[in-house]
């Protein structure tokens, strides 16, 4: 059978994925799972241009990591958008089947702990939600395991004539990102006299700015659906939340701000 635009995108198979567990069902649920399933495409792109970027910084092809991260970002503000979608969504139109998603939570989202483990929040906390022995589990300690996109960053910088420490070049895999003055002092002299290599930085605080933007988008579409309750999973929703705002990922790119 030839090729077709159904048969290539598996589309009877994917538009069999939205199952709603309520009774009726209720009109909103396939809405629910239709954005995040989405969502989870997303991240999933994300992850695949994130890899590519990283093993391009290792490579030292900078152009090619610089494609990938401008296409993540450009993901990053349809991932933000799409929370429009969401608000859509009354919080009594979310409680009309709510109950039924038990103890299903999105921090159980394996991909998205992933991403923010590549991303440098290095912490096996995060992968509480998965039972040790799980597949899961393995997964996130594996990525653990490997060195951050951002010290990829800072070695490509190091091979590139920017001297980095050498107790940060070989930080343990483990450890989330490093603050160094010395990191500073280097990424300040970038900006100074080094244009192609800043644009590159600025990528980077480009992508940070993008997390947060979503993480705040998130916050509040949670407090406007459930207000104070305790969030799907038993964590606390909206207030466990806040704990993850304006926490930067490179936080040396932007103590930096001030020194111009």
């Amino acid at each position: 059978m030839a090729l077709t635009y159904g048969s290539y995108l598996k589309l009877n198979e994917l538009l069999a994925l939205q199952c709603p567990v309520s009774d009726g069902p209720e009109h909103d649920e396939l809405l629910f799972i239709t954005i995040h399933q989405v969502y989870e495409l997303w991240f999933k792109q994300i992850l695949h241009e994130l890899g590519n970027a990283q093993r391009s910084l290792d490579s030292d092809d900078r152009p090619r990591a610089l494609g990938s991260l401008k296409r993540i970002l450009t993901i990053l503000k349809v991932a933000v958008s799409q929370v429009d979608i969401l608000e859509t969504m009354t919080p009594i139109e979310f409680n009309s089947f709510r109950s039924r998603l038990e103890s299903s939570s999105g921090f159980q989202s394996v991909q998205f702990r992933e991403l923010e483990m590549r991303l440098g929040y290095r912490s096996l906390a995060r992968a509480h939600f998965h039972p040790e022995g799980s597949p899961e589990r393995a997964h996130l300690e594996q990525t653990l395991g490997s060195p951050s996109f951002y010290l990829s960053f800072l070695r490509h910088l190091h091979r590139s004539g920017h001297p980095m420490p050498e107790e940060i070049l070989h930080l343990d895999s483990g450890l989330p990102n490093p603050e160094s003055s010395e990191v500073r002092q280097t990424l300040v002299q970038i900006y100074r006299n080094r244009a192609e290599a800043s644009q590159l930085c600025e990528r980077l605080l480009d992508l940070d700015e993008g997390i947060q933007e979503w993480r705040y988008r998130h916050v509040k579409m949670v407090e406007r659906t459930i207000g104070a309750k305790i969030g799907t999973g038993g964590s606390s929703g909206a207030e466990y939340l806040k704990h993850t705002l304006f926490k930067p990922l490179f936080a040396d790119l932007w103590t930096i701000r001030s020194e111009f």
